[in-house]
């Protein structure tokens, strides 16, 4: 149920496709393709398709097999309601790649939004894809996002090369960090040492993730603050410094902390580097064991300062 709330939040921008294109179509780097509505394109911000304006947008999020049955399970119609989504209709059927879940409702608030959740069963991964498009009622636009979701397909995994140089930012100085995984088309985990999988903070790590909109320059620093407050592998989290400041023609956040890792119980540093832009953020952060605070801290600095959106 966790994963099905989390997720939920993935997607917030509005959507207007009407029919569909001519093959299933996917998006660089990603495993999640369909054949889109005519009038929507492959987006360069994220792993999905939009609109040219306002109106339509899909994304797609690629998660482990075993999360199918978690999400499945967690989105009813009395716990989508505790996200503002009414369910108007849910159906299951049989796609190429295997088991889907198709929910169809609508977004509480303005403009109204009309949303789908689509989530398909394969072997390897489970595919969570959201449509959203600005409500003007029933006909050819809803049925035309339902028979395009319907058309998805996954494909064999993509090479992480190929994977990273579909983000939508550049990494540059790699500080001694290499990448581990590239996560929903808009997000990466680099981190120094053998292992991908990281325990005990026993590696540094760091993750670099795009996201679209943003707030007013007023609201920047709560922002800050709260996202990395948020960030549930963290406890007893202790601010050294938190800062704007400007920097080759960009606005940017800069946090330090201490803080505790809620699963090893190790004390750690923290750092989170915010660069905004008019319709776009990057996000950056570090994490790693408080005895390489001094070494750690300037190659945190040198990734994020060298990273630049396409």
């Amino acid at each position: 149920m966790r994963l099905a709330a989390a997720f939920l939040m993935v997607a917030g921008l509005a959507l207007a496709g009407t029919s569909r294109a001519a093959e299933v179509v996917f998006p660089p780097g990603s495993r999640i393709g369909l054949v889109p509505p005519v009038d929507m394109h492959v987006s360069q911000r994220f792993a999905g398709f939009e609109t040219h304006g306002p109106g339509a947008v899909i994304t797609a999020v690629e998660m482990p097999p075993q999360a199918f049955d978690e999400l499945s399970a967690g989105l009813t119609a009395d716990n989508l309601k505790k996200q503002g989504l009414s369910v108007r209709s849910r159906e299951t059927f049989k796609v190429a790649a295997g088991e889907a879940l198709l929910l169809e409702g609508d977004q509480a608030g303005t403009p109204a939004v009309r949303k789908w959740l689509l989530v398909v069963k394969e072997s390897t991964m489970t595919a969570f894809v959201i449509g959203q498009e600005l409500a003007h009622g029933e006909g050819d636009t809803s049925r035309g996002m339902r028979e395009a979701l319907k058309t998805v397909a996954i494909r064999e995994p993509r090479a992480l090369d190929e994977q990273v140089s579909a983000l939508p930012f550049r990494l540059g100085d790699m500080g001694g960090f290499r990448a581990v995984r590239v996560m929903s088309g808009n997000s990466i985990l680099l981190t120094d040492g053998p292992d991908d999988v990281i325990r005990e903070v026993e590696q540094p790590m760091m993750v670099v993730a795009h996201a679209v909109g943003g707030p007013p320059r007023d609201q920047r620093d709560a922002l800050a603050r709260a996202a990395l407050r948020s960030n549930n592998t963290l406890r007893d989290v202790v601010l050294e410094r938190a800062q704007g400041f400007r920097q080759r023609g960009s606005d940017w956040h800069e946090i330090v902390a201490k803080a505790t890792d809620v699963a090893s119980g190790r004390p750690v540093i923290v750092t989170q580097v915010l660069r905004f832009a008019p319709d776009h953020y990057i996000r950056v952060l570090g994490m790693a064991r408080i005895e390489s605070r001094d070494e750690i801290l300037s190659r945190f600095r040198a990734v994020a300062d060298a990273i630049e959106p396409k």
